[in-house]
């Protein structure tokens, strides 16, 4: 049985460290003579108003430049990056230009002829993936001819993990992305995710760990710096070996699980050959989930604090990123609210599929939660955020309206609010902003 070559190299030295990891892993071997290359990296979120953790979070410049150098010196001269980061506000395009930017993708293009992409200014391609799932893609990257997928080392609040495969879905339209987050138990995200990759160009996987994310994908994780760099050009063995290095088996990984069994493959390494360091050397044990209370009404810290007369049941699978964006702030602010006194029972909803508690005053969060319970008979005071993505004054108004005084200045600027975050990493030079750099 040939196995598939999975490289494990500790990160060192710029360049030389990603070399070593595609030399070890034959990582190019098949990347055609005058290829058009489409290099994917991971930029779950961006902020242009307020510095925010990018350590675990965004693919570091420092790997797509090494990349892009490797690719030129195989003779490759149309190279695109493209990502389609998610934005509160969809129609904003500054965003993703801010992105490229500051990353230093801009220097990459004067410097190389480098072209970027933002997923959401271009053209999409129906793509049948097979069992009746359709996505809309991204037109640049199927016309390419081959890919170099490079997502972040993390494990996933709602997915477990992170990597090759979960990186694809930046690479679809909103439309899809919300389908991912199905209410279908069955046909549910795991089932959807493992299928992103199904009909993308022959790729490179590197899976960039100079920082890793427990509790990712985002800012509100906790970042480390782990130096490791896991690179194949087989993407799902190198899930597989990055689920390990994160402490999971892949069996333990739902989307792999799918992905397994569509494929005809394995869920061990035994198809795989290990190259460079071992698994157990650089291996981590990072969670994924966030840690809830025992009926998992209420985040533990916010527990811990005492909050009564409020529940914030834990996110499922259906909630999309934009519910999950705006949780995120709606907690933070709650929890900044609490002064002591038990509020009027109140419970705030969130996804396709939870349901009301009788008695309580109900605030459903997004156009999907309405929809699925607008006729609901157990919701006593229905407060309601039709609009999609939740528009943060609407969320202001229906908090205040159940008594719960949340500071508007904290939703006046969702995109500000990952900065707060920062003071977790002062003083630490291993978090180290040049990674997120391209010299000039």
């Amino acid at each position: 049985m040939n196995k598939s070559k999975v490289a494990i190299v500790r990160y060192e030295t710029p360049l030389a460290s990603v070399r070593r990891a595609i030399d070890l892993c034959h990582g190019l071997d098949h990347l055609p003579a005058s290829a058009k290359v489409f290099i994917k990296p991971n930029i779950v979120y961006w902020s242009k108003t307020a510095p925010f953790p990018k350590w675990g979070v965004v693919t570091t410049s420092r790997v797509v430049h090494d990349m892009v150098v490797l690719l030129k010196e195989r003779g490759i001269d149309d190279i695109s990056i493209g990502e389609g980061t998610v934005v509160y506000f969809p129609k904003d395009r500054e965003t993703a230009q801010h992105a490229f930017e500051t990353l230093g993708y801009n220097v990459l293009k004067k410097r190389y002829g480098v072209k970027t992409v933002d997923i959401f200014a271009g053209a999409f391609e129906k793509v049948d993936l097979g069992d009746g799932v359709e996505f809309n893609f991204n037109a640049d990257i199927l016309h390419s001819d081959f890919v170099v997928d490079i997502p972040v080392l993390k494990t996933h609040a709602q997915t477990v993990v992170s990597l090759g495969i979960k990186n694809i879905k930046g690479v679809i339209d909103m439309k899809s992305r919300r389908k991912c987050h199905s209410a279908d138990p069955e046909r549910n995200l795991h089932f959807l995710v493992s299928k992103l990759a199904n009909k993308i160009p022959p790729s490179v996987t590197v899976l960039d760990g100079i920082f890793t994310n427990e509790r990712g994908p985002g800012f509100d994780g906790r970042m480390r710096r782990s130096n490791i760099l896991v690179a194949s050009a087989d993407m799902f063995a190198a899930d597989k070996v990055g689920a390990k290095i994160l402490g999971y088996e892949p069996s333990d990984v739902p989307h792999l699980v799918y992905a397994a069994a569509e494929r005809g493959r394995c869920l061990d390494l035994s198809d795989v050959e290990v190259m460079g360091e071992t698994i157990e050397d650089v291996g981590l044990k990072l969670e994924y989930s966030f840690a809830y209370n025992a009926s998992d009404t209420l985040p533990a810290p916010m527990e811990k604090m005492g909050l009564k007369g409020v529940a914030y049941p834990k996110y499922d699978l259906s909630m999309c990123t934009y519910c999950s964006y705006i949780t995120g702030v709606n907690l933070t602010a709650i929890a900044r609210a609490w002064k002591g006194e038990p509020w009027d029972d109140v419970e705030i909803l969130t996804g396709k599929v939870m349901k009301p508690t009788p008695g309580k005053k109900t605030i459903l969060l997004g156009r999907c939660l309405y929809e699925a319970n607008k006729n609901h008979p157990d919701i006593d005071k229905m407060i309601v955020i039709k609009s999609c993505p939740p528009s943060p004054d609407a969320v202001v108004k229906a908090l205040h309206q159940v008594g719960i005084q949340v500071d508007p200045a904290l939703f006046e600027n969702v995109d500000a609010a990952p900065g707060m975050y920062m003071k977790r990493y002062e003083g630490k030079p291993e978090f180290d902003e040049s990674l997120f750099k391209v010299d000039a």
